[in-house]
């Protein structure tokens, strides 16, 4: 065989190989001494999770966990905190194995030393093109080289703020349309290396939900549901035993409380009874979890902007009664270090309310993918003076300083990777 044949035999073996996993490995959450790992394959079957510390010849095998379509999530035993694993994902009757991939477990820092540093990014509005089903005209998505930014960035963990995916209009009310949406972009190929390079957790908004807008009514938000359960790897989805995306977790010395905005919400356009985005029973319960956490930054994720008072589009300004609540718990129980991360806007800024006993910010970073547009005229009374971003971007939050003087540095990237702007926050 020649050279030539030889080099398109192995290519083309190559590209064999890697068909029997669509997409990821992807890291979903992780703790002191468990992480799942998620992964989808090409075809239904089966495959195996094995995994071994770095210094170790001991290997251990998990079998899988199928969710729905070829989704797969892999649950480790009981890990060592602070400690670094290689993995590998294995199609056993496809004869295929991944690379190796690592992760590492938080450590275990409470009551021995000073929190760790450690960085984060997150981002929302993620638009990745489909001629087939996109709308006639200019391409919604662009500039997909700032997944690879965000990887150089290198973070530990990644934050998903809303409109992760758009549906389309051949994807709504149909499960199975709604499955391929996912699936689809997921498989994007310049997304693969950030899928497995951070932890991964994610919210919705309007257009991983439904369509535009789309609040509680949408007859397809279960089919949206399953789907949303089938492609992120969050620790729990919904309170109390009730439906919804809900979720918390604990990352070193963070708290980060994940709402849905959209499962329960009200028309934006109701004149009568009742409006609310949240509700009282999700309210109380995120009012109960900020006042149990010591943590010296609590983020707050919803899928739109809390701050801004502007009742324009879907602030939450436009349900003024449930806002003035919400600010007033937590104005009354004076809660600090209260950071709302927010999306939707396809814009960038950060805006900051002064009270009384305590003060809360509002982080809106948004979009990675999708179109951009520049409001710097919207009349955000509550914007910090040169946050405002109109470009594809993310932010990188980094964690640093003693437990008693703990400083949150914001940095806003546009595609390219380069800096906007910077800011620091420090424990309150």
């Amino acid at each position: 065989m020649n050279k030539l044949l030889l080099s398109l035999y192995v290519l083309l073996f190559a590209s064999t190989l890697s068909a029997q996993i669509k997409s990821g490995p992807m890291l979903g959450y992780n703790t002191i001494r468990e992480v799942l790992v998620w992964v989808e394959l090409s075809q239904p079957g089966e495959a195996e999770f094995v995994y071994w510390h770095q210094s170790d010849t001991v290997r251990v095998r998990k079998v899988a966990v199928k969710e729905s379509s070829n989704t797969i999530k892999f649950l480790t035993e009981l890990l060592q905190p602070g400690t670094r694993y290689n993995y590998q994902i294995r199609v056993p009757h496809e004869n295929y194995v991944t690379p190796t991939y690592s992760f590492t477990t938080q450590s275990n820092w409470q009551y021995r030393t000073d929190p760790p540093t450690f960085k984060m990014a997150i981002g929302s509005c993620a638009y990745l093109n489909e001629v087939a089903y996109d709308r006639p005209g200019e391409p919604y998505g662009r500039n997909y080289g700032i997944f690879n930014q965000i990887v150089e960035k290198q973070p530990e963990l990644m934050l998903w703020l809303g409109d992760n995916f758009y549906l389309r209009d051949a994807d709504l009310y149909s499960k199975a349309a709604t499955f391929y949406r996912y699936s689809t972009d997921r498989a994007t190929k310049e997304l693969q290396p950030l899928l497995a390079a951070a932890h991964h957790y994610a919210i919705w908004d309007d257009h991983d939900f439904g369509p535009n807008d789309a609040d509680g009514s949408y007859a397809g938000k279960q089919n949206s549901l399953d789907v949303f359960r089938s492609y992120w790897g969050n620790p729990f989805f919904g309170i109390n035993g009730g439906p919804g995306i809900t979720s918390a977790f604990e990352y070193n010395d963070v708290d980060f409380f994940l709402l849905d905005n959209r499962y329960h919400r009200n028309a934006n356009n109701r004149t009568t009874g009742k409006k609310e985005m949240l509700g009282k029973p999700q309210i109380e319960w995120l009012i109960d979890a900020l006042k149990f956490s010591d943590a010296p930054f609590k983020l707050i994720a919803v899928g739109g902007q809390i701050l801004n008072p502007a009742a324009v589009y879907e602030n939450y300004a436009i349900f003024p009664e449930e806002r003035d609540f919400l600010l007033k718990r937590i104005e009354e129980e004076e809660i600090k270090g209260v950071v709302f991360v927010t999306g939707d806007r396809h814009k960038t800024e950060l805006s900051y309310l002064k009270m009384e006993h305590t003060e809360v910010y509002d982080l809106t970073v948004s979009p990675l993918t999708a179109k951009y547009y520049n409001t710097i005229d919207e009349p955000n009374t509550l914007r910090m003076k040169g946050t405002h971003v109109a470009d594809n971007n993310f932010a990188i939050l980094e964690f640093s300083g003693s437990l008693e003087k703990r400083i949150m540095k914001i940095m806003i990237y546009n595609h390219l990777g380069e800096l906007q702007w910077s800011r620091e926050i420090s424990r309150n």
